[in-house]
């Protein structure tokens, strides 16, 4: 039974089970994500997508929001507006992200969102934490200066893949993304250099050995159509759309 929603003073019919990002997308209406990927399992981890509902003193991420019988929100308030140009104005401030010199640069989703916010420049203090760039790979790399912590690589491993090469270690500021326990990219056994990761990766930090400045274009749609293949058991019905 269809459920009714209000969006945007909107009204709206969803199914249930459907999330409110899932309601919004195919309405039009535009909710910035970074972390949310089709195909993968939600993480709600970057808040790009909250929204607020009436009757909340909460914002809610659209990604994670099941959507209820006479739902109500807002999605584009000056409230959330600051928030979300705040949070990628810490993305920013708290990696070592030199757009010049990477390799996604133009390619870049964290780039296209901070042009979306109106992002010209930032009003926190740089962190410039000390981090690695791990080539051991034969194939590709990985710089965790540019890394957003959207855990797309750990999730696409883990649920696409089956192998679980990635994951995060440590809490807050600390956190960071490891393979195989904290090994290098290269000497990690469970990798099997499928390179369904540096596909999902939204900025520079995973990326194809021998690319260059503004060279580095992901595919992240891959994974949506291997995950929609394998539930259908119909590898070429996305082909021949």
């Amino acid at each position: 039974m269809p459920i009714n929603l209000n969006i945007n003073e909107q009204n709206l019919k969803a199914q249930e089970g459907e999330t409110l990002l899932t309601v919004a997308r195919r309405e039009g209406i535009p909710l910035p994500t970074l972390c949310f990927l089709e195909g993968l399992s939600v993480a709600g981890s970057c808040r790009l997508c909250l929204v607020e509902v009436e009757g909340s003193s909460k914002l809610q991420p659209a990604c994670a929001l099941k959507v209820t019988e006479g739902l109500s929100v807002k999605t584009a308030t000056e409230r959330l507006k600051r928030y979300r140009k705040m949070i990628v104005e810490l993305l920013f401030a708290e990696g070592n992200h030199v757009c010049a010199v990477c390799v996604s640069n133009g390619n870049c989703e964290l780039q296209d969102l901070a042009v979306q916010m109106g992002v010209d420049h930032i009003r926190f203090s740089y962190q410039f934490p000390e981090r690695k760039v791990d080539l051991s790979h034969p194939l590709f790399g990985f710089d965790a200066n540019r890394c957003v912590l959207c855990t797309r690589c750990v999730r696409a491993c883990d649920e696409i893949e089956g192998a679980h090469t990635w994951d995060v270690a440590g809490r807050g500021q600390s956190a960071h993304i490891i393979s195989d326990m904290a090994q290098p990219w290269g000497s990690a056994t469970s990798c099997t250099s499928c390179s369904k990761c540096v596909a999902v990766c939204p900025v520079g930090a995973l990326f194809g050995k021998g690319v260059s400045v503004a060279e580095m274009k992901h595919q992240p749609a891959v994974v949506d159509f291997l995950a929609s293949a394998r539930r259908e058991q119909n590898w070429h019905k996305k082909e021949e759309q």
